[in-house]
């Protein structure tokens, strides 16, 4: 029995600051999701955690397919809490990839 599926890889990338940037992050800096559950930071960055605590909870839904009417299909922009910072991010999907469901926990 198969029990192959299909997901999404991630790039979450900073597309706006309409604040001051206290964590020292700057428009373009990203970090990749992939294989399901794989955080990938380029060499010689950084990603706030307080950012990265904001995107977290919506990437396993961004990760599938969902139905062209649910909001978290057409919705792609998240705002980091800090309010002085005002940093905008994007999630966008970059590749699909066939997973095995027993290769995940």
């Amino acid at each position: 029995m198969s029990r192959a599926f299909e997901l999404y890889d991630l790039r979450v990338t900073v597309t706006a600051i309409e604040g001051r940037s206290v964590c020292g992050m700057q428009v373009g800096d990203y970090f990749e999701l992939t294989e399901s559950a794989k955080l990938r930071i380029p060499p010689g960055q950084h990603f706030c955690v307080y950012a990265l605590s904001a995107v977290l909870p919506l990437l396993a839904a961004k990760q599938r397919q969902l139905s062209e009417n649910d909001w978290m299909e057409r919705d792609s922009l998240i705002a980091c809490p800090d309010p002085e910072e005002r940093l905008i991010m994007t999630i966008e999907r970059i590749g699909k990839r066939t997973m095995d469901s027993d290769d995940l926990t």
